[in-house]
């Protein structure tokens, strides 16, 4: 079997603090969200890949389902890959954000093997590691903008 990653949802408590950090911070085009706020749709997006989103779930669809165990346990992290100038970029932008590093850099194995990565957290403590491999760095797309 093969698969690619289609979505992952994330449970946020504030969605305006979501929205902010993934598309301010990280800098990830936002879908739908004019919509989620006209109340057209339940919930908005942003764009990870052309094949990837992350939906930002608003407490209203989580809260009578999992009011007590809101990001945890079941998402560890999740990783994002980018080329080195963008790596450098995030950096940047975390501190100037007050958001601190949890761990890194540091090397650590991922999908294309050994990269430099940081781990940090998002606004609902969901941990992020973002990372970039220097064996691709010739030819790898960028993910996150300038």
């Amino acid at each position: 079997m093969n698969f690619k990653m289609d979505h992952i949802v994330i449970n946020t408590i504030d969605i305006d603090d979501s929205l902010h950090f993934y598309t301010t911070i990280l800098d990830l085009p936002g879908e739908r969200i004019d919509e989620f706020k006209n109340n057209q749709v339940p919930f908005p997006s942003v764009r990870l890949t052309k094949d990837t989103i992350i939906d930002l779930f608003p407490k209203k669809l989580w809260e009578k389902t999992n009011p007590e165990n809101i990001c945890h346990p079941n998402l560890n992290h999740f990783c994002l890959s980018t080329n080195k100038n963008n790596w450098e970029l995030l950096q940047e932008r975390l501190k100037e954000n007050g958001i601190s590093i949890d761990d890194g850099p540091v090397k650590r194995w991922g999908a294309h093997g050994s990269g430099l990565s940081v781990y940090f957290r998002d606004p609902d403590e969901n941990v992020i590691e973002v990372r970039y491999y220097e064996s691709e760095e010739a030819d790898r797309p960028c993910m996150l903008n300038s």
